[in-house]
Formats: structure tokens, sequence, C-alpha cells
């Protein structure tokens, strides 16, 4: 007999009453965005997706700081594993995956490539989809506790999601991104900041203060000249990668998901799919 779900872990739709997954307020010029699902870990689900994308596809042109942050204690622990099944039992293909995955990409690129200056604000665990969404922002910084991982491979996945390979490879360089993916093992705080995954490391109780100490300067800048200067930091970060093919990733990741489920070898793969 197939148990009902609890209804924290219901896909959009199923339920009656949806909470809000995404919390939102505006201080000035500064605008906090927070994943709030804490008692799934934030674990990104559609839903989620389609609230950071009200939110970050078309902000409002007087903020000049989003600040990304998660509820409880940890930032985002990936890809909401049943609702990733429950799209594999409905449709084998993958379509729910494509859908989710074009939105991923969107969402991140909203993040990185919007007018605001973003911030991370990492406590807990960012692993997978959190670590993608921590990375698309400007400026990150970690509590001396935060630990990062992608487990993607061990879960018969590519990583596939929000164009974070490319970020990831350009940032951190390829030799260790491939250490790193490969052996899906998890790193702290202070291999982050060396990794630059992260730009400060500081006790958790100081998070917020790290935080305005980066908006606080930056929300003073001419609007024109910061709009223009990220525009140029993105532009010449892109410039020197290879290729960016993030477009692919929603259709990377249904495929290999979908063939993954067919295979009798790779059963363990949709159910534990942090996306």
């Amino acid at each position: 007999m197939k148990l009902p779900l609890p209804e924290f872990l219901m896909p959009a739709g199923r339920s009656e009453e949806h909470s809000p997954t995404v919390r939102a307020r505006r201080e000035g010029p500064v605008l906090y965005v927070e994943l709030h699902a804490p008692d799934t870990g934030n674990a990104v689900t559609e839903a989620m997706l389609d609230e950071l994308l009200d939110i970050v596809a078309a902000p409002d042109p007087e903020v000049r700081v989003l600040v990304l942050s998660g509820a409880g204690d940890d930032f985002c622990l990936g890809g909401n594993r049943t609702e990733f099944a429950e799209w594999l039992e409905e449709d084998p293909a993958g379509r729910g995956i494509r859908v989710a995955g074009e939105k991923a990409r969107r969402v991140c690129e909203a993040i990185s490539g919007g007018r605001a200056v973003t911030i991370a604000r990492v406590q807990g665990k960012a692993v997978g989809a959190g670590f993608a969404l921590a990375l698309a922002c400007d400026l990150r910084v970690g509590a001396d506790t935060a630990a990062f991982r992608l487990p993607e491979l061990a879960l018969g996945l590519p990583t596939a999601w929000g164009g974070l390979l490319p970020r990831l490879i350009h940032e951190v360089g390829a030799a260790r991104v491939r250490e790193l993916i490969l052996t899906g093992r998890a790193f702290g705080a202070a291999e982050a900041y060396a990794l630059s995954v992260l730009q400060r490391v500081v006790p958790e109780a100081e998070l917020d203060a790290a935080v305005a100490a980066w908006a606080k300067p930056v929300v003073r800048r001419p609007e024109a000249a910061l709009r223009v200067t990220k525009a140029l930091l993105n532009s010449y970060a892109a410039a020197t990668r290879l290729a960016d093919p993030s477009f692919l990733d929603a259709e990377l990741m249904a495929s290999v998901a979908a063939a993954t489920r067919r295979s009798p070898a790779g059963g363990n793969g949709a159910g534990g799919a942090h996306s």
C-alpha cells in the first residue's frame, strides 16, 4: 500500500493550500530573499522555483543589492527527491524534469545576470541545487561551519542544474572541479574559501554583519556605474569560457534520469536526486 506523503513534501498543485517557500522583504535598496522550507532543509521544488522567478526575474529597478539566504539550519539541501521521483513516475521520459530544469536555469541567470549585486548568505549545508543557487550570486559569505557537496554523480545524474558547471569551472578551475564532482565529497568553509566558492568566512553569528558590510558601500555607488560594472564583469568572465552549454542542462538531466531509471543497475538514481 502506498502511504500518503507528508504535506510539506507534496508537489505543487497536490495540496489545497500551498504555503510560500520563499519569503522576500525590502529594506530601502536592499531586497532580502529567503528560501523558507526549513522542514525539508529548503529543498528546491518546482513551486519554489516559480516563487523565485516571480521575485528575481523582474526585480524593482530601485533594488541595488539582493541577499539570498535560507531559513533554519541549512542554506539548501538540494532538489526535492520525492518530487523528482514523482516526475519520473508520471512521465518516464522526464518532461517534468525538463520543465523544472529550464526554470532553474532562468532563476540562476536572473541572479547572476540581473542588475542588482547579489549576495549569498550561507549557513549549514549547501548541496547540489543549493550549491548552484549560492554560486550564482556575485558575492558569497559563509559561516565557518558551512559545508558544500555535489552528489549528483553518485545519484546517477549529471552535474547539470542552473548553469552550475561552467560557472564553477571558471571560478574554481577545471582540475579541482573534476575532483569534487567525481568523488562527490563534502568540503568545509575553509576549503570553500580557498577555492573561491566563498569570498569570506565568518562565525555564523556574524553572517548578517558581513552581509551588511558588503551591502553598505554597494548601495552608495551611482546606479548607472554599478549596473554597467556588473555587466562588464559578467561579460569578461563569459569571454574566458571555451563553451557554456548550460541551456542544455534541463535536457541532459532529464535524459540521464530517464535512462538511469530504465537501467536495472541504476535503480537508485531517480529516488535520490539532488538536482
